[in-house]
């Protein structure tokens, strides 16, 4: 039996592994060559690495005037993706029905989607908070940071 410390009952330590770890090691992870990725356009560079941020598709052109900047936004017949940063999802509970894909890799994509609109420059970013915020107003949820705690 392990203590917190990582000691096992004979006093043998071990290297403890936080969460942090475990979710970055299973986003190392390849993901299946079936899972369709959104293309970069030509010239842009993702310095911090990319994920999407997918938004049904009735809700995007209500999303788009509530941001500062806008970065890549991709859209298909069912849905709006924005590239953020890699790991633009920790700590955030991102609002139903938002669909957040590491990698910007979408699942159960038929075709890829279309760039709809790209930002001048070369970072493709659009920012997560302003894009949680705004799709929290457009979907009627609290942001996870103004909800009461519960003990």
């Amino acid at each position: 039996m392990r203590t917190s410390t990582g000691a096992d009952s004979a006093g043998r330590t071990a290297p403890v592994v936080g969460l942090d770890t475990l979710v970055r090691l299973r986003r190392c992870q390849r993901p299946p060559e079936a899972l369709r990725r959104l293309v970069l356009p030509e010239g842009m560079t993702a310095p911090m690495g990319c994920d999407a941020v997918g938004v049904p598709a009735e809700l995007g052109p209500e999303v788009l005037p509530r941001l500062p900047r806008v970065g890549c936004v991709y859209a298909d017949g069912t849905h709006w993706w924005w590239l953020v940063p890699s790991d633009s999802d920790y700590a955030l509970e991102w609002p139903a029905p938002v669909r957040y894909t590491t990698g910007a890799a979408l699942p159960d994509t038929p075709a890829a989607p279309d760039l709809i609109h790209k930002p001048t420059g070369t970072i493709p970013y659009t920012p997560p908070i302003p894009l949680y915020l705004a799709l929290c107003r457009v979907t009627g949820t609290t942001p996870t940071w103004s909800r009461p705690i519960s003990a």
